[in-house]
């Protein structure tokens, strides 16, 4: 296996690093004091057309690689995983549904090709109250009025939602049916009826916007649903497995990003006559974090190939989520731990990293939930 990255995934790594340090380290600490997004940093990213890298050109894509668009997040996550998480679920879960729906060229354009540019941002909305981890618990629904559809419902933990100008929002046609009546269409913003909820305030990556999107008498048009009644659970979970590949990537960023701070203290901090990092129990520890940082990269860059190749990447993005997000809440633990007093500090940037870790677990389908998609496919008959 050559793990050797093509000149494009190198430059696309390049591009995301130096951006990412120019652009987004100087404010980081305040934005997370603030709980405000940096959107034209956002907007500015867009406009390199990273956000629609991995998808064809007939549709407003770059046609790049799938791997070069999760070396970005990866990179940007290393700094701010808030805006790691923000180009994820713009790329991954609202234009990854788009691409994977059944919609005509022209629809999938008409979206797809703004939000690849920078030009608009996309959302993602499953979630509701009562319908987590248990997506068929969907309470909302859409009814057929002519040559439109009237939504009604809620949904909740909407990542993007605040600022988002298209959101898929995936509902029931027929309550009865259950999951077999999941549809999804596309709602742009100021559509009247649709509006922000209550905006979150979170344990930890407090620059994301996520909130509530509160739908009530939502006429949208036919043409705007790009899951038809029945393939809309199935669009979800594809949509996800590529979201749980980004979110795998934001992990490893935080993970790496706290690791390289943790070092670079190690040697400049002194303690008994010596830099700490020369004190034997801390060179193991930070071993055995960067073999499983390694470990970690292996996965998330083989699901990104495997999704790029147009193999079956489910458990691969599972395994990847998992073991990815797990690795970062104990490499952000460990580096706060090994500052000392100086890592429980704003100012070290690692007890953020720890708070933002955390969430890795969870979304995207908690970890609990990745192993029950790999358990389900290595007991599959």
């Amino acid at each position: 296996m050559d793990f050797k990255l093509t000149e494009e995934q190198l430059r696309v790594q390049q591009m995301a690093r130096e951006f990412a340090e120019k652009d987004l380290a100087p404010g980081v600490i305040e934005r997370d004091m603030n709980s405000t997004f940096p959107l034209d940093e956002f907007n500015k990213l867009g406009a390199t057309g990273i956000y629609g890298l991995p998808f064809d050109p007939k549709v407003g894509g770059q046609g790049g690689s799938y791997l070069s668009y999760i070396l970005a997040v990866e990179e940007v996550s290393k700094v701010e995983a808030s805006f790691g998480i923000a180009f994820s679920v713009n790329t991954s879960l609202f234009c990854g549904s788009v691409d994977l729906s059944s919609a005509s060229d022209e629809i999938k354009k008409k979206y797809i090709a703004p939000v690849a540019a920078g030009k608009k941002i996309g959302s993602f909305a499953l979630t509701e109250p009562d319908a987590g981890s248990d997506a068929a618990g969907q309470k909302t629904v859409a009814v057929q009025d002519g040559d439109h559809y009237i939504i009604n419902g809620s949904k909740c933990f909407n990542t993007n939602g605040p600022f988002a100008d298209f959101t898929v929002v995936y509902c029931l046609t027929d309550p009865a049916l259950g999951i077999k009546g999941m549809a999804a269409f596309i709602v742009e913003k100021g559509t009247p009826g649709f509006r922000v909820g209550k905006i979150e305030d979170k344990m930890g990556i407090h620059s994301a916007q996520v909130s509530d999107m509160i739908l009530e008498n939502v006429r949208v048009p036919a043409e705007n649903m790009i899951a038809k009644p029945g393939e809309g659970f199935k669009l979800a979970m594809k949509a996800l497995d590529g979201g749980r590949i980004g979110v795998a990537a934001q992990a490893l960023g935080i993970a790496k990003g706290a690791f390289r701070i943790a070092r670079d203290y190690m040697l400049e901090r002194e303690q008994f006559g010596k830099p700490i990092a020369f004190q034997q129990y801390l060179q193991f520890t930070m071993a055995q974090l960067q073999t499983e940082i390694e470990a970690a990269e292996g996965l998330l860059y083989k699901a990104a190939i495997r999704k790029e190749m147009g193999e079956p990447y489910t458990v691969p993005a599972a395994m990847a989520k998992l073991y990815c997000s797990d690795v970062a809440m104990k490499v952000t633990t460990q580096a706060v731990q090994m500052l000392g007093g100086n890592g429980y500090m704003r100012e070290y940037q690692v007890e953020r990293m720890m708070r933002d870790a955390k969430i890795t677990q969870i979304y995207e389908g908690t970890n609990e939930i990745q192993k029950l998609v790999i358990a389900g496919a290595l007991f599959r008959k």
